[in-house]
């Protein structure tokens, strides 16, 4: 889980791929973290990922270094927003503030169940963790 966090932290924005009825849709992120043992993200549920993410929990994102590795994590989206895991997003992040707070009814957060992260290279070399 470290190694997938760090890696996304250190290579943002990354792209998150959603199904939109039956056409692919990408689009990039910025904030990932970790807590109670889970990786999160967060969103707002005015937009069109978080509504796609409710029809089909299913999703891939992918980021990559300069030197050409990159991640493609895949799993399911589980949304749970509660006030504290709002206040935490908003600590480590307070970019997000000017968007959005704990009480308001928009700022959305999910984490990832099923999760599993190819790290892979250009020489072809890859390997495969589970969350």
């Amino acid at each position: 889980m470290k190694e997938v966090l760090q890696f996304l932290q250190e290579n943002a924005p990354f792209y998150i791929a959603t199904v939109d009825g039956d056409k692919p849709k990408v689009r990039p992120f910025g904030f990932v973290m970790e807590h109670e043992g889970k990786l999160w993200f967060c969103t707002s549920n005015q937009k069109d990922v978080y509504k796609q993410l409710q029809t089909n929990p299913c999703f891939e994102l992918t980021t990559a270094t300069p030197d050409r590795t990159w991640i493609r994590l895949k799993g399911k989206a589980v949304f749970k927003t509660t006030p504290a895991i709002k206040a935490k997003a908003l600590e480590l992040a307070p970019a997000l503030k000017k968007t959005y707070s704990v009480d308001d009814t928009i700022f959305e957060l999910f984490y990832v169940e099923e999760g599993e992260a190819a790290f892979c290279s250009m020489s072809g070399e890859s390997r495969t963790v589970k969350l």
